[in-house]
């Protein structure tokens, strides 16, 4: 079978990114780049993806204030109004400000139509200054993505000294069992065999199958540990692994349509009335 035929996979299916990113302008950090913008949904079209869901993490900033996670989620906004119905908005906050991540969360989910909300390394998922956020989340019935990994390097835990992994993802569902994780990118880097193991039992952690990892048991394991309904497609940048992670996964095609789908998900999209 040539890669055309493969492609029908995608292009004859609903395919749903859950991990992407859009970027600001590097001299007007409050507009969009429209340029990296576009050239991403051409991406996104000649792949046969339907639809992504977007953030703009300040990765740079552990201390992160208000101002700056208001005015990236502001470019977020800007991305899903170039591309409506394509481009789905996700809120990232600083849970370290709580009320102020609160509010934000609100407005991003209830003013702007975002569907989730996107965490990085300010803090692990189950550190209690995360409480209320998930509490918020629970109310207001987003998932949560966070940015995770089993890092196995020193220079790794130094630059991200609060990078959460599987048991802080699993210590949060057991006691919010009623929110809906995400545990990003199980291909972006370090254990992903560890990773998976560590949420197998908490049926309310889900993961996405992004970054640029693509050992060949990488899908196959994931779907042995948790089935292919809590599994989500996305790419996190990496189109061309993410593609061929499923292409070249040794699971039943509907396996690969049920990942590619994301079916649990799609209620959120639907709510965003796109």
């Amino acid at each position: 079978m040539d890669i055309r035929e493969k492609m029908k996979l995608f292009y004859d299916n609903p395919v749903i990114s859950w991990h992407e990113h859009v970027g600001a302008l590097p001299e007007q950090p409050d507009k969009l780049n429209t340029e990296a913008c576009d050239n991403q949904m051409k991406t996104v079209d000649m792949l046969g993806v339907d639809k992504i869901a977007a953030s703009l993490p300040i990765a740079s900033d552990k201390h992160c204030p208000p101002e700056k996670f208001i005015r990236a989620n502001n470019v977020v906004y800007q991305a899903t109004q170039r591309h409506p119905g394509k481009i789905y908005g996700q809120a990232f906050v600083n849970p370290g400000f709580s009320k102020e991540s609160i509010s934000e969360l609100e407005r991003c989910v209830k003013e702007l139509g975002f569907v989730a909300v996107k965490l990085y390394h300010q803090y692990f998922m189950d550190d209690p200054v995360m409480f209320p956020l998930i509490e918020k989340c629970i109310e207001l019935d987003v998932p949560i993505l966070m940015h995770c990994a089993k890092v196995m390097d020193a220079a790794t835990r130094a630059r991200q000294p609060r990078l959460s992994n599987g048991v802080h993802m699993a210590n949060a569902a057991r006691r919010y069992p009623e929110a809906t994780f995400i545990m990003a990118h199980i291909g972006g880097g370090g254990d992903w065999q560890w990773a998976i193991k560590a949420i197998a039992d908490t049926p309310n952690v889900f993961a996405d199958i992004g970054g640029s990892v693509h050992d060949r048991p990488l899908i196959e394991e994931s779907v042995r540990y948790l089935g292919a309904d809590r599994l989500l497609f996305a790419t996190d940048g990496a189109w061309s692994s993410g593609v061929s992670k499923i292409l070249g996964a040794d699971i039943s095609d509907e396996d690969k349509k049920t990942i590619l789908s994301g079916r649990a998900f799609n209620k959120y999209l639907e709510r965003a009335g796109k």
